[in-house]
């Protein structure tokens, strides 16, 4: 399986993640892409660089007003003369009767829901590239490859239409289905990060011809707490068009792969042309932020159960935070899609 890669992400290096109170350094550093490289590098997977596909891929998911605001942000951040070294909303207003204001520091809380997505002076460029990644790999499937892997930093998952939040700017998955909705007539979108794909879902949740699921640990006492119930099942012409499958905090092997039998179900039932998986591999035992219990061995079961729908393929890389055994995983899950197909 052939794997898109840039260094361009390391111009993006957050410090700020305020959790519980408390403020630490964030755990989306660049050393993640170290990790699930030597992962890559285990698995004897060639690296291929990325394509510029300019503002297009992203346009189709995220609204001009919030491209020109990332594109914009740092410039005028840095004109303030008064300002941090990250970009920090003070004010997330709801939108209640609201004006879309012309201010940076009223533009940076209108296209951010939390604090976990500080921007610096290379974070959009970091965001563009993993964009430019996510879409090469899905136009390397679209040209014939019967899967491939996109190792995107920043990720993307958690980021809206026109909201970035959850350390997510641009949503690459988003952007590779898109992309491939260019040559299917429907596409489908399998998330297996721990945390619900919010943004994805938020996206595509009035669209008949994408298929978000979703399979993530209960909102009801994990992040992002709002989104992510089995009641959200789509709206308008998306109407049972998303599936979110919530587990119980602390769900191992067996759980999560019976999770997966029921996803499934419901791709088949949809029937896509291609799909799109989100690669979190947080949901492990081992991650810091620790909501399920999947072992290396569960992520290459997992690997397998989603080669079997016998789809062509585009892994987008989500969550995975530091951890030992993080390269360990990524191996694990592409070997197992590798050993089914």
């Amino acid at each position: 399986m052939k794997a898109v890669y840039t260094e361009l992400h390391r111009s993006h290096d957050p410090q700020f993640f305020l959790v519980r109170g408390v403020v630490k350094r964030t755990t989306e550093q660049p050393e993640r892409a170290d990790r699930l490289l030597r992962g890559l590098k285990a698995g004897n997977h060639d690296l291929v660089e990325p394509s510029a596909f300019g503002q297009g891929p992203r346009a189709r998911v995220h609204s001009p007003e919030y491209l020109s605001f990332l594109a914009e942000a740092w410039d005028a951040w840095s004109a303030l003369g008064d300002a941090g070294p990250e970009m920090i909303a003070n004010m997330h207003p709801v939108r209640n009767a609201a004006t879309y204001p012309t201010h940076i520091v009223g533009r940076l809380g209108w296209h951010t829901i939390d604090t976990s997505c500080p921007i610096g002076p290379g974070t959009w460029a970091a965001a563009c590239a993993a964009t430019d990644v996510a879409t090469t790999a899905a136009q390397l499937v679209m040209d014939g490859e019967d899967a491939t892997y996109a190792l995107c930093r920043p990720p993307g998952h958690h980021a809206y239409r026109d909201l970035a939040s959850g350390f997510c700017f641009l949503n690459n998955s988003a952007v590779a289905a898109a992309h491939l909705r260019l040559r299917h007539e429907r596409v489908a979108i399998l998330d297996v990060d721990v945390h619900h794909g919010n943004g994805t879902q938020g996206i595509f949740y009035e669209r008949p011809d994408v298929l978000t699921v979703s399979i993530h640990a209960d909102p009801t006492f994990f992040n992002p707490f709002v989104w992510g119930y089995a009641h959200e099942r789509g709206a308008g012409p998306g109407l049972g068009a998303n599936l979110n499958i919530p587990l119980l905090i602390g769900t191992r092997d067996d759980g999560y792969i019976q999770a997966l039998g029921a996803a499934e179900k419901t791709i088949r039932a949809f029937a896509p042309g291609a799909l799109v998986v989100a690669l979190g591999l947080d949901a492990s035992e081992h991650d810091p932020l620790a909501g399920l219990a999947v072992t290396t061995e569960g992520f290459r079961r997992i690997g397998g159960a989603i080669a079997r729908l016998g789809l062509p393929t585009v892994f987008v890389q989500e969550g995975g935070y530091l951890s030992e055994i993080l390269g360990a995983n990524l191996t694990a899950v592409l070997a197992g899609f590798e050993e089914v197909r």
